[in-house]
């Protein structure tokens, strides 16, 4: 397996749970950024695409649904986990609709965190026809 740095991005406006993911996704062979709302998660995202993001729903200014769609009609590659603390039906499914590859209620814990980023990029590899997804667990 080559050696590939996996980017993810972290987008919340909560700094208490952008600190406890980088946390929890910090490693070896990974690059954790955080943003704070959606304008700054899109700016990010033009200097240089991560492979997956990890998204709140309720924001200030630009709300969670629209950079999704943004972050899938620009960057149709990276995968993006919605997490969000005010979890409907209706949310769910506007999400999945518009690409994201999961959807998790606050709280959430590092078990969880890791499962569905581990899940994305083996999402990705298969999409991309690439080798096998490195696991999390394999980065640190």
């Amino acid at each position: 397996m080559s050696e590939h740095v996996v980017r993810f991005l972290i987008v919340d406006d909560e700094a208490v749970v952008r600190q406890a993911f980088t946390r929890i996704l910090s490693g070896a062979h990974c690059v954790v950024d955080t943003a704070a709302d959606g304008a700054e998660a899109l700016r990010k995202m033009r200097e240089r695409p991560f492979d997956v993001v990890l998204l709140d729903l309720r924001m200030p200014g630009m709300d969670g649904l629209s950079v999704l769609r943004t972050i899938k009609h620009d960057w149709p590659d990276s995968e993006v986990i919605v997490i969000t603390g005010y979890a409907a039906l209706d949310s769910a499914k506007a999400s999945v609709q518009a690409g994201a590859y999961d959807y998790l209620a606050k709280p959430v814990g590092p078990d969880e965190v890791l499962g569905a980023t581990h899940g994305a990029l083996a999402h990705k590899r298969w999409a991309l026809k690439r080798e096998p997804a490195p696991t999390v667990a394999s980065l640190h």
